[in-house]
Formats: C-alpha cells, structure tokens, sequence
C-alpha cells in the first residue's frame, strides 16, 4: 500500500508542481536610510550614464547592477525617454522606496561614459558606498575632454570626410569645411543665448545652403578652380553633419531591447531637428533665387566616389565623431579601426548585389561584433567605438532627401511616392544599422566572455 502511494507521488509530481509548500524568504534588515542611500547613487549613475549617451537598455542594467551590489534588491527600473525610475519595495508591511529623476537631454562624452562603466565595475567588485559616492561626484564634476575650438574644427572635418566619401574635389571638401564650421559656431553661438535646438537647426542649414549658393555663383561667374563646383555635395555633407541620424539608429536600438516610450521620443526629437534642417535649406534656397544665386539641389542619390577615396573619408569620419563625443586616443584610434571593418563589409555587400539595407546591416554587425570583442580588452566603451564605426552608413542624407523630396512635391500622387518611399528606405537601413549592431553585440558577448574566462583561468594555473 505505501509502495502504490509512494508510486503515485511520483507520478503526481513529476505532472505537477507542489503547490502547498509554504514559501520561504529571506528576512531583510536593510536600514531604510542605507537604502535611499543606495538608490540615490545607483539613480545619480543612470542619469549620467543618460546624459552622455547610453542606450536605456545600458541605463536600467546599470542601475540594477550598482544596487545589488550594496545589497538592495530587487528594484524595479523605469527608463524613459526624459526621466528615470527606481522602487524598492522590502516587504508587504514596509512603504516602497520609490524615487524619481529627469534626464537633461543627452550630450555623447564617451571620456566620462568610460569611467562610468569602470566605476559600475568598481562597485560590483566590492567598493564601498561612500567610496563609491566619492568617485561618482569627482566623475560628474569632470570637463569635457576637449576645447569648443576643437570640437567646431571636427565637426568642419567631418564634412570633409563625406565630401571624399562621395568622390568631390579639394576644393569642394574645402569650402564644405568652411561652411560647417560657420555653421557649428552659430549653433553654439545659439546655444549660449539658449534658444532651442530647433531653431538653430534652421539657421545652420541656412548658413550652409548660403555658402553653397555662393559657391555656385562664383563657379557661374568663371572664378579659377570652382568650374566644377558641386553645391550639392556641399549642402549634402552639411546636412550630415546637421541631421541627428544617429537617433535613428538609437531610437530603433531602444524599440528592440523593449524600451518603446523611449524610442518614440527619440523618433519625435529625429523628426523635429531633421524638419528644421529641412525648413532652412528650403529657406536658403528661396532667398538664393531671389538674390539670382540660385541654383538645384537633385533629389537623387549621389554616387560616391573611388574606393580608396571612400576609405579615406570613413576614416576622416571616424575619427571626427570620435573627437566630437569627447573620446581618448585609444578609443578614437579602435574607431577607426573599427569604421574600415565596417565599410569593407558594407562594400563588399552591395559589390555582391545585396540591398543597401542588407549591406548596411553587415556592416554594422561586423563592427559591433569585433567591437565587443576587443572594447573590453582595451578598456574602451564598445558604444564609442561601434557609433563612430557606423556613422558613414547611417541614413542621415537619405532621410533629407525623402523629406526634400515631399516639400518639393508638385502635388500629384507620384512625387508623394516617391518621397514616403526615401523615406521608408532611410528608416528601413537605419533599422537595419540598429538591427546589425544589436545582433553583433548579442553574438560577441558570450564569445568575449569565453575568451576572458579562460585567460582568467590560464593566469590562476601559472
């Protein structure tokens, strides 16, 4: 009889779980006082890993890691686009710990995002909470690695690196450089008066579509070495620099880790700077007409230029985003690294009849994937490296031309086509960029912690 019953048991438990187990938890003896203590850190963390671009995926790990590390958990973490979110609740008799904070908007300073993640590595390791708020604060406090003159001459030469991407002339990389230094000194000019982003969008482009038309009238007038002037490319690389193609890439990077309120903003924030740009340019373009300045901007694609041409504008690239986030040399040199990774694999994509999105896609993947393997290694943020690497390919001229092409519409229900379809294909690669560079990432981590595991343990055996 106890045999059958015995049998039974088996049988019934091997169906069902044992549901009348009374369940058992750890009795926590956390100091309310420790806990605000600890939140407040690990919240102070999150906003400024938030204020220098990570992603919020980053954000809500990053805060969990820090508070469990001294001891609270579980927390429950809220990243938004403009606020974060920490609660703790230790048991059903005590009121939650629940607080709150607004983000700034983000400004990229991958120095400090640096020795950000190193001192979430710190705290994990065993830092003490009062040693940790002490680093935290002499972080926060740190200056931009880098002088505004600097900062105004790379953004100059990241134009240049787009006018050799698309095969133009020194003297047209010139004038690009001219005109997007003008350009970056009235934005920050505008800044310092704090008027809205918005608006200096419109009168950067306005500056760059003034120089452009310049140009173009000095090449009609027969001035020496502008006879073959492209204003185009000009306005074009000008408008690389202006548009926030990067927030394509994020906001699609957010909407795939599940953050979709925070992707929504960022789609919003894209759409706005990138409707300013868009307002300026067709702004610049009517007064140039009226000044008999004017001249087209071609809503077609324009082809890029030799090879090794294009690598040498990636790297320009590379390097100009690198110093305009506020990298170290390490990380700059590691970008460009990285940047020639990715458009050898975007090249050789699309010389194998691949579409643009799928290509870009490779691309991105590539860089995300050597770029996680070789990031830790060389303690730099795998984020700096990977956003440098695959700024050549982001969809930032596509998305100005589908917007271009919808303002310039004659009404007829082929040119709306033909601009929500730029438009379409712009989002379609830059979700493919987030795509490939989510996927990179997910690949190469366990790989990299592999490689790591087993260095750790050769080292232990010697």
């Amino acid at each position: 009889m106890d045999r059958r019953r015995d049998w039974r048991q088996r049988i019934v438990g091997a169906i069902r779980n044992d549901v009348s187990s009374p369940m058992t938890e750890a009795l926590l003896t956390i100091d309310e006082v420790y806990a605000r203590r600890v939140i407040d850190l690990a919240m102070r963390i999150a906003e400024a890993l938030t204020a220098v671009g990570a992603s919020a995926n980053d954000v809500a790990l990053a805060t969990i890691r820090v508070s469990g590390a001294l001891g609270i958990r579980p927390v429950h973490v809220d990243v938004t686009y403009n606020s974060i979110g920490v609660s703790y609740h230790r048991n059903d008799t005590d009121l939650p710990i629940t607080l709150l904070r607004v983000v700034r908007a983000p400004v990229p300073d991958h120095a400090k995002l640096q020795r950000l993640q190193a001192l979430v590595a710190e705290i994990e390791g065993g830092l003490e909470l009062e040693q940790a708020r002490t680093r935290f604060h002499v972080i926060r406090r740190m200056p931009f690695m880098y002088r505004p003159a600097i900062i105004v001459l790379a953004q100059g030469v990241l134009t240049v690196g787009v006018a050799l991407l698309f095969g133009a002339s020194w003297i047209i990389a010139a004038v690009a450089f001219v005109a997007a230094c003008c350009a970056a000194m009235v934005q920050r000019l505008m800044s310092r008066i704090r008027m809205p982003f918005f608006f200096s969008q419109i009168v950067g482009a306005l500056v760059v579509t003034g120089i452009a038309a310049i140009t173009s009238w000095l090449a009609q007038l027969g001035v020496p070495l502008l006879e073959d002037a492209r204003p185009a490319i000009i306005v074009a690389a000008g408008i690389v620099l202006m548009l926030a193609g990067m927030s394509v890439v994020g906001a699609a990077q957010d909407a795939i880790d599940g953050f979709a309120l925070t992707a929504g903003g960022r789609i919003l924030d894209l759409a706005l700077l990138t409707l300013g740009v868009v307002i300026g340019i067709v702004g610049g373009l009517w007064l140039a007409r009226a000044f008999g300045m004017g001249f087209v901007v071609s809503s077609d694609a324009t082809g890029l230029g030799p090879l090794p041409l294009q690598f040498a504008g990636v790297l320009v690239i590379a390097v100009a985003v690198a110093i305009w986030n506020g990298a170290g040399m390490r990380t700059i040199v590691v970008s460009a690294l990285l940047a020639c990774i990715a458009w050898a694999g975007y090249s050789a994509s699309a010389l194998a009849g691949l579409e643009i999105a799928v290509s870009s896609a490779i691309g991105a993947l590539l860089a995300s994937f050597v770029g996680i393997l070789i990031a830790h290694r060389l303690h730099v943020p795998s984020i700096a490296v990977t956003t440098a690497a695959i700024v050549p390919m982001v969809p930032g001229s596509a998305v100005f031309r589908g917007l271009l092409e919808l303002v310039e519409t004659d009404g007829s229900p082929e040119s709306l086509v033909l601009g929500v379809a730029s438009l379409i294909g712009a989002g379609a690669i830059g979700i493919a960029l987030a795509a490939g560079s989510s996927l990179g990432l997910f690949l190469g981590a366990p790989l990299r912690d592999t490689v790591e595991s087993r260095v750790r343990s050769r080292g232990r055996i010697r």
